[in-house]
């Protein structure tokens, strides 16, 4: 989508103001990027929008002279608008564009250049516009830490998440994402991103470290002898250091020539440990969403580290408990997005519980091959998939590689270890989040959600029940600026002949259909943000006549349009409410052509 920007020379008396303010903050946040760094510059650009002259001036045998005392001119105005910042400037040349550069005395910061071009520009009304000459550098392929190779899940790849591509964008500087797990280690990897958390674990016989709740989130180890704890979780196992792990994902030290790099390098992690032996709580977990989200959670101190992001690699079987359903909704109040892992039963999601719970980001998990983990839980309620890995023995390489602990009872020594599973597919999605909110710190949870499904990519390969698509990093964090992506055009998967079975489609997206007989019926799913507009134009072949329709998630019909042979049909859905909505896309036969060569029609889903 095109953007139209007014001509610098347009700015209002406060543009300096507005121009200084908004690039200190752009290099603020730049100076935190991995790859990005802002350098001073001694130049600027200047573009007229004309030379100023008339055709017979131009055409005169004194041209050159008029030329000459144009630029005289025009350079006089340029040095009393640079004299207000104590510099001086000099033409340097005219560029392949027309415009000029203009060296200045000495280098200054990009912001104070900018305040300078936006000056320029005011004084001039015949000034396009005027900018800095930034100075770019060789960029970097990849971070530089040692493991990098090995994040098969963080690469610009049709399975990885995109992550590299986003860090031009954001890398989580000033969002705090709390880890609600096992705590965590401090990893020579890690700890430079930890915050002080809470250990939220009132039993004593859970909690292993001798107290009950206490300001020290650190993990003692929550290993297990067999039958030392109730059925089904009554086998032996070693400590699995699992907060650490999820932390790892999200947030490791990114750039420091060791180990691993997190999704949101520059967030910071605040851990919450409310699981121990032999599991952890309800209620337990419930307080530290509260308390995590900046909520008043009775006997504790506040949360100084306020959380925009939570984290639960947790879950168990069951329905929605009313206990986790209003945490999740006091979290939400409180402006935080809450990630949970879909469960590792290989089952509907509906019966996993907290992923099942309403306004969260239920996150399933998909392998290498980018279908569905053979063991990750599924279904409607699934916002969308991210990398989890499939192993075939313990530190398969096809697992998701983090930062861990080599402990198999107390801690021991840092290590990386792969893991597989929904709660690593999690923190993936909890990364993202963070990379999103640094790019838009007001967003809300429903904006954060539904430009999540809204960027996701289409499965390479099966994974039905994954919700929206894959993961995408860069897609998302440029979902939640509001820049549109055009995405690749797809395919239609049958069979999508009922509401139960449509196909989600992750608006904005062109799809190449087929109408397969002249019974055919072929629905689409779209989740559409508050405050926009779903349009969907459908257009058969020449010979062929396909009706549209679009109906709500009650099945009740909103909008049709029923045009003739040849002649794309339109429909526009508004949500004027403050959540997002699903609305269905349907196309029926009329008559003409049907099958892979005469049945053929797109269908463009946009707002």
């Amino acid at each position: 989508m095109k953007q139209t920007n007014k001509p610098a020379a347009k700015l209002s008396q406060t543009g300096i103001a507005v121009a200084l303010a908004f690039l200190a903050a752009a290099t603020a946040q730049a100076d935190q990027r991995i790859t990005k760094p802002v350098i001073d510059t001694d130049q600027l650009i200047v573009k007229y929008r004309n030379s100023g002259l008339s055709a017979q001036q131009l055409n005169s045998p004194s041209a050159d002279t008029a030329i000459a005392t144009m630029q005289a001119q025009r350079m006089s105005q340029v040095q009393g608008a640079l004299q207000q910042f104590g510099a001086i400037g000099t033409l340097k040349r005219t560029t392949g564009l027309g415009s000029q550069v203009i060296k200045l005395d000495k280098r200054r910061s990009l912001a104070e250049v900018a305040a300078m071009a936006a000056k320029i520009a005011k004084d001039d009304p015949n000034v396009e516009y005027a900018e800095p000459d930034r100075i770019k550098l060789p960029l970097a392929a990849a971070p530089n830490d040692t493991n990098w190779s090995k994040q098969w899940d963080l690469q610009n790849s049709s399975i990885g998440i995109n992550v590299p591509n986003a860090w031009d964008l954001s890398t989580g500087s000033g969002v705090n994402v709390a880890v609600i797990d096992t705590g965590y280690r401090p990893h020579a990897d890690l700890a430079a991103n930890i915050l002080p958390g809470y250990d939220m674990i009132n039993d004593t016989a859970v909690a292993v470290d001798g107290n009950a709740r206490d300001s020290d989130a650190s993990d003692p180890g929550d290993w297990q002898a067999q039958g030392e704890c109730p059925a089904p979780n009554n086998g032996a196992h070693n400590s699995s250091w699992h907060g650490t792990h999820v932390a790892g994902t999200i947030a490791a030290v990114t750039n420091n020539g060791v180990g691993v790099a997190g999704i949101a390098p520059n967030a910071k992690i605040v851990p919450v440990r409310v699981l121990g032996k032999c599991g952890g709580y309800d209620s337990d977990i419930a307080d530290a969403m509260i308390w995590a989200s900046g909520g008043t959670v009775a006997g504790l101190p506040a949360n100084p580290n306020k959380a925009r992001v939570l984290n639960l690699s947790l879950g168990g079987s069951g329905p929605c408990d009313s206990t986790s359903q209003a945490a999740i909704n006091t979290a939400r109040a409180n402006g935080a997005v809450v990630v949970i892992a879909a469960g590792n039963d290989s089952m509907d999601v509906s019966d996993a519980s907290p992923a099942n719970c309403s306004g969260v980001v239920a996150v399933a998990a998909y392998d290498k091959t980018g279908g569905r983990s053979y063991y990750s839980n599924f279904g409607n309620l699934i916002t969308l998939a991210a990398p989890g890995g499939a192993q075939n023995s313990a530190n398969d390489p096809n697992g998701i590689l983090s930062t861990l602990n080599s402990g198999t009872k107390g801690p021991g020594s840092d290590n990386y270890i792969y893991y597989q599973g929904t709660s690593m597919a999690a923190p993936h999605v909890a990364g993202v989040a963070a990379l999103m909110l640094a790019a838009k710190p007001s967003a809300t949870p429903d904006e954060v959600i539904a430009a999540l499904k809204s960027s996701a990519r289409p499965f390479v390969a099966s994974c039905q029940g994954c919700g929206a698509g894959m993961l995408d990093a860069y897609g998302a964090v440029k979902a939640i600026k509001g820049d549109i992506i055009d995405p690749p055009a797809t395919g239609e998967t049958e069979s999508n002949n009922t509401l139960a079975t449509a196909n989600a489609v992750t608006a904005p997206k062109t799809l190449s259909a087929t109408m397969g007989s002249s019974t055919d019926v072929d629905y689409f799913s779209v989740q559409l943000p508050a405050g926009r507009t779903l349009q969907a134009v459908m257009t058969p072949n020449a010979s062929s006549d396909y009706d549209l329709y679009v109906y709500n998630s009650a099945g009740s019909q909103i909008g049709s349009s029923e045009n003739g042979k040849g002649s794309a049909d339109t429909v526009s859905v508004a949500n004027t409410g403050s959540s997002t909505l699903t609305r269905y896309v349907k196309v029926v036969y009329y008559s003409g052509g049907t099958g892979s060569t005469n049945g053929k029609y797109s269908l463009k889903l946009s707002w």
